[in-house]
């Protein structure tokens, strides 16, 4: 019997730790700087700022570059990681602040605020796609990544409806603006309507598109808004497990092409890092975690989550904005509108502003 996977476990993590360490060591100078902003300005925190660099970076990228073919290549790998696995990762350490009896809570609280908000999203993504011909599937890329979270969502049920690389470009790109317009617009509408930490973070956790932006809204909202907002935003997160399943069926129904998706692949669709704040939080509710440890947590949570952004925003195609075309963007503005008066429509009503 040969162990050679596990032999070589340890020489494939340095490979992957030399692969990723330029571009983690750029997005790590994004946070300190970004974390150092948000210390002379606390309203900022260190998320935007990070994000802000980071896009502004990404349009130097190419002309700076030129001619450096392998330095950009070289820090592509770290980027990457630091959007994705930093950002999950973040979440992850995120569940020390809280316990399983809050996450279950906050996922009865705000249940009803979520499926409204989703069933208006893909309702008006229906009947709004139509009024303006954008195609069927790129309709619904952009009706599921505003109604449940951006880019995972996309990712998600892109494969389901047989969606085309291109598609997904203009999806993601598409949504990708009002993310970042939800990091600025969302604190400063939380603080026009005088929401308390606990109703915004609802509000952001349910309106706003992809985690990252929930969390980087919420972060500089207040910190005890950033908890709550994770959960809920979680808890939305597992509506991509019923929307593909229908999805699924939509498409085995009109045509023998579509994805179908079997009970292995419905598991996959749960996020990793949805199972490891559950267990973090789940350790958390244990009390085993002394106070001093658990602080420190947080605050590499939150540096990780500014690396992470940094990430995200360096990897911005700002052409692929533009190329999208005014259709796509329309759709998504007007998507990102309703899911937000829904919300607050919803929890006006469901439980009140506090």
């Amino acid at each position: 019997m040969q162990f050679s996977p596990a032999a070589t476990l340890p020489a494939r993590l340095v490979d992957r730790g030399a692969e990723v360490l330029p571009g983690v060591l750029v997005t790590t100078a994004i946070a300190l700087i970004a974390t150092g902003i948000g210390a002379v300005f606390p309203v900022l925190g260190s998320a935007v700022p990070a994000i802000v660099i980071g896009v502004l970076l990404s349009l130097l990228r190419p002309r700076a570059m030129r001619g450096l073919a392998a330095t950009d290549a070289r820090i592509q790998p770290g980027i990457t990681y630091s959007g994705k696995f930093l950002l999950q990762l973040a979440v992850v350490l995120l569940g020390v602040q809280l316990s399983i009896g809050s996450i279950l809570q906050v996922g009865l609280e705000s249940l009803p605020i979520m499926l409204t908000t989703l069933f208006v999203c893909l309702l008006g993504a229906w009947l709004v796609g139509r009024m303006l011909r954008t195609e069927r599937r790129l309709t619904t890329l952009i009706g599921v990544g505003t109604g449940i979270c951006g880019a995972s969502a996309i990712a998600a049920v892109a494969p389901v409806i047989g969606a085309a690389s291109a598609e997904i470009a203009y999806a993601v790109s598409a949504i990708f603006l009002f993310n970042i317009l939800a990091v600025v617009l969302f604190p400063l509408l939380g603080h026009a309507l005088n929401l308390d930490p606990h109703t915004f973070g609802l509000l952001a956790g349910t309106a706003i598109n992809d985690t990252s932006s929930v969390v980087a809204a919420a972060g500089v909202y207040s910190t005890a808004a950033l908890g709550f907002a994770v959960v809920v935003k979680l808890v939305r997160t597992l509506m991509i497990i019923p929307i593909s399943v229908g999805l699924s069926v939509m498409e085995a129904r009109r045509s023998a092409d579509g994805a179908r998706l079997t009970g292995r692949r419905i598991a996959k669709l749960v996020p990793w890092f949805l199972v490891g704040f559950i267990a973090v939080a789940i350790i958390n509710s244990l009390g085993v975690i002394p106070d001093a440890p658990r602080d420190a947590l947080v605050q590499v949570s939150v540096f990780l989550i500014a690396m992470a952004l940094a990430g995200i925003g360096l990897s911005t195609d700002v052409q692929a904005l533009r190329r999208a075309g005014w259709r796509p963007l329309v759709l998504g503005a007007i998507l990102w509108m309703l899911v937000t008066l829904t919300a607050l429509g919803t929890i006006a009503v469901t439980s009140g502003w506090r």
